[in-house]
Formats: C-alpha cells, sequence, structure tokens
C-alpha cells in the first residue's frame, strides 16, 4: 500500500499558503522602510540581513573562483 500525496494544495490550504506569502511580504516590507534588519534561515544557520544586523549574523560573501 503507498500513500499518495497531492502535488497541489487544496483551495483552503492554498488560501491560507496566500495570505501567509501576503502577510511575511508585508512585514520585511516595512521592517526595509523603517531600516530594520531581518534573519533568515539559509543553509542551515540563520543570517541577517540589513545595514544594522549585528555583525554575527550578517551573510557572508562567497567568492566563486
Amino acid at each position: 500500500m503507498s500513500i499518495q500525496i497531492p502535488l497541489t494544495p487544496n483551495q483552503e490550504a492554498q488560501a491560507m499558503l496566500d495570505c501567509l506569502r501576503l502577510a511575511v511580504t508585508k512585514a520585511l516590507d516595512r521592517k526595509r522602510r523603517l531600516g530594520q534588519y531581518a534573519v533568515f534561515w539559509s543553509e542551515g544557520e540563520p543570517i541577517a540581513v540589513g545595514e544594522d544586523a549585528p555583525v554575527e549574523l550578517k551573510a557572508r560573501k562567497v567568492s566563486r573562483d
């Protein structure tokens, strides 16, 4: 017996996802306009983006050869 997982969310789940995306977009835009930093999760660790972000959390620039 195998369990089938739908690839697309149902209508109710999609509405919730859209609402969450809008809320996050608004919050990040507000933080940007206020000059505040934001924290994201990237490659298994938190990084901070913004001019006033703590140095220990700032995104590291990766040089590509």
